[in-house]
């Protein structure tokens, strides 16, 4: 038997799913929670298998709770399961340790066959979901589209150098520097050098 934690802040959602879930032989939905802390309160009482989780939840959000389950329960296969599909909160849920992350709009067959892989070590993903992850695997992140010489301009344009000062040490002239600057804030869609220098120290990595 498969024990289910069902975690939900609505209602006519946790009803409908708990009906849904006790058609298989196989699955027992033992709690049934309304909000994340809730939700980890039952986990620690029942001791589940499994835990589908909504990441939208009044007094500790899904994702918040995804992580402290992976991390003080780590045999229980949480999966995030969400209206939503942005690539955003998908990575996030993924992130914190959601074995899986479904849309409610599956079908039956899909939300159980989910369960069950992800006893098993599988990863449960809704087809739309997997789509998009695919995608942003595939396309290449701005860093690794930036050039060795636009990558170290960053570096210096963190360090407060001017145009000109930049040009002194690449051995150009201000206006190839300003050519180059243009086409990095167009690359990293910013408008200044400001903002270019937050988005260098958040991503650029050190230079060796």
């Amino acid at each position: 038997m498969i024990h289910i934690v069902l975690a939900d802040d609505h209602a006519l959602i946790r009803n409908s799913l708990s009906r849904m879930l006790a058609t298989q032989a196989d699955f027992e939905v033992v709690g049934v929670a309304s909000d994340g802390q809730e939700a980890l309160e039952m986990v620690g009482e029942l001791s589940p298998e499994v835990v589908l989780m909504d990441l939208h939840m009044p007094v500790v959000d899904g994702v918040a709770a995804i992580g402290v389950l992976t991390r003080d329960h780590p045999n229980v296969a949480v999966i995030a399961l969400s209206a939503f599909e942005e690539p955003t909160q998908v990575t996030a849920a993924l992130a914190a340790g959601a074995q899986g992350y479904l849309i409610k709009d599956v079908e039956p067959e899909v939300l159980f066959a989910g369960i069950r892989a992800a006893l098993s070590g599988g990863v449960p993903l809704s087809p739309r979901v997997a789509a998009q992850l695919i995608r942003s695997k595939m396309e290449p992140s701005i860093t690794d589209s930036l050039s060795e010489r636009e990558r170290h301009v960053l570096h210096m344009i963190v360090e407060g150098r001017t145009n000109a000062q930049i040009g002194t040490e690449l051995g150009v002239s201000r206006a190839t520097v300003t050519s180059v600057c243009g086409r990095i804030f167009k690359r990293l869609e910013v408008s200044d050098r400001t903002q270019a220098a937050v988005w260098a120290m958040r991503n650029l990595p050190p230079e060796s």
